[in-house]
Formats: C-alpha cells, sequence, structure tokens
C-alpha cells in the first residue's frame, strides 16, 4: 500500500513518460483530482530524456527512490531511442520491483464501435510478468543459431495463478481460464498448468478450466463474451492482451496494472506515438482507466467509480470524440475530452454499469530462493549442445569413438529438437547446433560431476562445444523431455 502524507494522503510517484506520455498522464491528473481522491503526487522521470542522460537503465535514482517511499507509479509510455541503452526502462522498472502479475481488462465501451459491440466483452488477462522469455537471457550458440532460455518457476506460476483467482473474487468474476503451450513444452508452459490445476481447488466458487494458448486466440476472436479471466505465461499474455484490446477499440482504450506485493504499477500498455505528441489530439482514456486501476489499489473506490461512470457518460453521449474514434480531422481535442469526463463527473449512465469492487488480497509466499525441493534426485546423463559442420552419421559415430571407455554412451543426437542419429529414416534440415545426449551405461548409478568434466574434455578434444545441460531424475520422475522421435 502507498505511505501517506500527515493529511492522509496517498503518495503516487507520478512519471510523465515521453511523446504523448506527459499529455495523457496531465489529463488522468485532472480528472483524478477533480474526482476528490486523496493523492498527492512526487513527479519524477524516466524513459528518453534519461537515456540521454548517459543512466544505461533509463531509470535515474531519484525515481528509484521515490517508488521505494510512495510504493504506487502512475505512468506515460516510456521510449527506448535507438542507440542509448540496451534493456527497456518499462522492463527495468517492472523488473526492480517485483511487479509479477500485469492486469489487462478490456470491456466494451459505448460509443466506440467495434465489430464486437454488443457482444458484452468484458474480461480480464492476467500476465506473468518478470520471468518467461523475459528473463532475457540469450546467446548466438553458434554463428547462425541462437538461443532464448525459458525460465518458468512454480513460485512464479503460483503467484500469477493466486492473482488470477483473488481478482476474480474481488471483481465478482466466475470463471478462470489457464492458457498454457503446454501440450510442447510440457516442463515449461506445464509448470503453470500444473499449478493452477493444484491451486483451483482452493477456489470452489469460481470455474477453473484449462486451454491451449492457441485456441485461446481463436476462441478470443470467435467468442469473446465466454472469457471472464486469462492467466497465462509473460509471451502468451504479451499477444493475448493486445489481442482483446483490439476486441474493444484498440490501445486507446487499454489500461494496465502492473501489481507486486510491494509496489505497483500503472500504466496505458500503447506506446509514446512520437507524432503525435504535443498536438493535443491524442486519446487518453487508457491512461484514465489506469489511474481508476491505481485508485482501486489505494483503496479510493468511490473516486474510481466516479471517473468510470463518468467515461461511460461520455462516451455513451458521444458528443466529445477523440480523432481514434472518429478521425483525427475531426475529433476532440484531448484537453476537450478531459474537460467532457470531468463535467460529467457525479452522473451515472443507465445502461452501461460499473462493477463492485472489493480490494484485491495479493498472494504472499515465503521468501526463500528454493521454494521447491525435492527428496531425491539422480544424475543419470548429460546433453552436450556441440556446433560441428559434419553430418549426422560422421558426428555420431566421432562421439562414440570419444566416450569409449566412459561410464557414459551416446544414446541420441538430435537437431532444433529432431532425433537425428542414430538415424530414423526421416528427412531433416539441419543446422550446426547439435544436442548430444549422453546416458551412463549402468541405468542404476548416478553420474558425478568427475565424470561430466572427463566427458567434456573428451568431447572438446574432437569438437567445439557451448552448452551442457545435467540430465536429472527428480523424485524419481524424468527432469527433462526426449527429442522427436526419441525413445
Amino acid at each position: 500500500m502507498s505511505s501517506q502524507t500527515a493529511r492522509g494522503e496517498k503518495l503516487v510517484t507520478l512519471i510523465p513518460g515521453d511523446g504523448i506520455g506527459p499529455e495523457c498522464v496531465e489529463s488522468a491528473r485532472r480528472i483524478v483530482e477533480a474526482a476528490g481522491a486523496a493523492v498527492r503526487w512526487e513527479v519524477r522521470h524516466a524513459g528518453a530524456s534519461v537515456f540521454r542522460q548517459g543512466i544505461a537503465s533509463g531509470v535515474p535514482q531519484d525515481t528509484i527512490e521515490s517508488i521505494a517511499r510512495t510504493r504506487v507509479v502512475l505512468k506515460g509510455p516510456l521510449e527506448t531511442p535507438v542507440g542509448y541503452g540496451e534493456k527497456s526502462a518499462n522492463v527495468t522498472l517492472r523488473k526492480l520491483f517485483e511487479t509479477y502479475g500485469n492486469i489487462r481488462p478490456v470491456r466494451e465501451l459505448p460509443g466506440v464501435p467495434t465489430p464486437y459491440s454488443g457482444r458484452g466483452v468484458d474480461l480480464v488477462v492476467v500476465r506473468e510478468n518478470v520471468e518467461d522469455l523475459y528473463a532475457g537471457i540469450e546467446h548466438m550458440q553458434t554463428p547462425g543459431v541462437a538461443q532464448c532460455l525459458k525460465l518458468i518457476s512454480v513460485k512464479g506460476c503460483e503467484k500469477v495463478v493466486r492473482l488470477a483467482f483473488e481478482l476474480a473474487r474481488a471483481e465478482g468474476r466466475k470463471r478462470v481460464h489457464c492458457a498454457t503451450k503446454s501440450n510442447i513444452m510440457k516442463l515449461t508452459e506445464g509448470t503453470l498448468k500444473r499449478v493452477f490445476e493444484r491451486i483451483a481447488p482452493e477456489y470452489p466458487d469460481i470455474e477453473a478450466q484449462h486451454i491451449i494458448v492457441d485456441n485461446c486466440a481463436h476462441q478470443l476472436v470467435k467468442k469473446p463474451e465466454q472469457f471472464d479471466v486469462i492467466v497465462t505465461t509473460n509471451m502468451n499474455g504479451d499477444i493475448l492482451s493486445d489481442l482483446t484490446s483490439a476486441l474493444v477499440g484498440g490501445l486507446g482504450f487499454a489500461p494496465s496494472a502492473n501489481l507486486g506485493n510491494e509496489v505497483a504499477i500503472f500504466e496505458a500498455v500503447h506506446g509514446s506515438a512520437p507524432k503525435y505528441a504535443g498536438k493535443n489530439v491524442i486519446n487518453p482514456t487508457a491512461v484514465v482507466l489506469s489511474a481508476v486501476l491505481m485508485l482501486r489499489h489505494l483503496g479510493e473506490f468511490e473516486a474510481a467509480a466516479r471517473i468510470e461512470h463518468a467515461i461511460l457518460v461520455t462516451l455513451e453521449e458521444g458528443k466529445v470524440r477523440t480523432g481514434d474514434v472518429v478521425g483525427y480531422d475531426r475529433g476532440a481535442s484531448t484537453t476537450a475530452f478531459t474537460d467532457a469526463i470531468i463535467g460529467n463527473l457525479g452522473r451515472r449512465s443507465e445502461r452501461w454499469k460499473v462493477r463492485d469492487y472489493r480490494p484485491i488480497q495479493l498472494p504472499r509466499l515465503g521468501p526463500q530462493p528454493d521454494f521447491v525441493r525435492a527428496g531425491r534426485r539422480r544424475v543419470i546423463g548429460v546433453d552436450v549442445f556441440v556446433e560441428s559442420a559434419q553430418t549426422p552419421e560422421q558426428l555420431g559415430r566421432s562421439l562414440e569413438a570419444a566416450v569409449e571407455g566412459a561410464p557414459v554412451r551416446l544414446k541420441m543426437i538430435s537437431n532444433r529438437g529432431t532425433k537425428v542419429y542414430p538415424p530414423t529414416g526421416a528427412i531433416t534440415d539441419c543446422v550446426d547446433h547439435w544436442r548430444c545426449r549422453f546416458v551412463v551405461r549402468d541405468a542404476t548409478a548416478d553420474l558425478d560431476d568427475a565424470a561430466v568434466f572427463d566427458l567434456l574434455q573428451r568431447v572438446a578434444a574432437r569438437h567445439r562445444w557451448m552448452h551442457v545441460e545435467k540430465l536429472q531424475e527428480i523424485d524419481g520422475a524424468p527432469a527433462y523431455t526426449l527429442a522427436q522421435g526419441e525413445d
């Protein structure tokens, strides 16, 4: 929860952002203050201007210190200018403060025509926000083959799954779908599925369903009204949440919250749109709705409802609409649209309802890094990743000769996930990146590190290797997957 002033105002770090950000954030600030919310702002900066000062993260120390003090942020979009820094300032902020859950609500809005108007679209995507492929751990393993590590933890999955169920309860929703690609990525995506199925019985009042993520995307286009809450991994959530925004009018109407147990960051998901910056033509609704999410997080439920009702009335009447809805040649200015919402504070739409919200009970798990502990484990082999221009047969015979007399044998070689040695008769277009799987000759043995080092020396004497993974059994179950075609 945010810290407070002596007068009981909640402190919020306000980051105007880049491009159209300052205009949208100013709109939100005016509306929040007009609604009577007990908020006091600390204006700080991040993004393009900070990168140009030579700060590689795009986030200066005084901004970090403000967030650590206030615990709540409302921000505009941030830009990473070409040639300045390597990391997104947005991602930096989310990771620095462990905002592990990204909340992306979308609902049909009056006066915003879409192909789905009248269908009653009203759903929330809950996206894991700090791990998965977005850990950003990448390597060029050969000159022509890149690797990105997809890291999924049981702890990360449990936090985001519990958050999804708690959000459903707080908003009076009745169904949570878990969207994964666990049919292909059985260990990583499968972890989210297994955690979801373990936790779901703790919420008997909420219907729980698993869905394959590509079918989820298909169903969102076909029949989006069937969904209430969707919880998913980081990459899947990035894609699905932009898809859902398009169902209700686009990113100009798409707010988001990045929630952690210590800090919450509220922002629109659209970019900085520099070509519209300073022209007073942009739609601020996404940032204003993000401020509504922020007010509910702060316990300012009455002010949040006043603003949401005012937005609905303004859009329903259709007298003042921005250029992204009616065309920029005849759309209302950003300030005129803001003035209209402020003028409608206190009014309520009769047709368009605002949900009754309760505080979200954020999950709190133990701080220990070894969140999951094995009862027993055994190393039964290793995968050694080798760079070679040889054929599968040449490489296989070479490695078999290399491990003569060693406690391991070559079980198989795969190329981009497909077994190519011993030959299967399949037709595979190979690259110079080979996964070479060695397993213990004695099926009861536990391979020690000395044997692994010996194996690597034997391989290195003949070939260039770049990566090694132990093959483990954890509590009696294989903790690795098989290649396509591997027995």
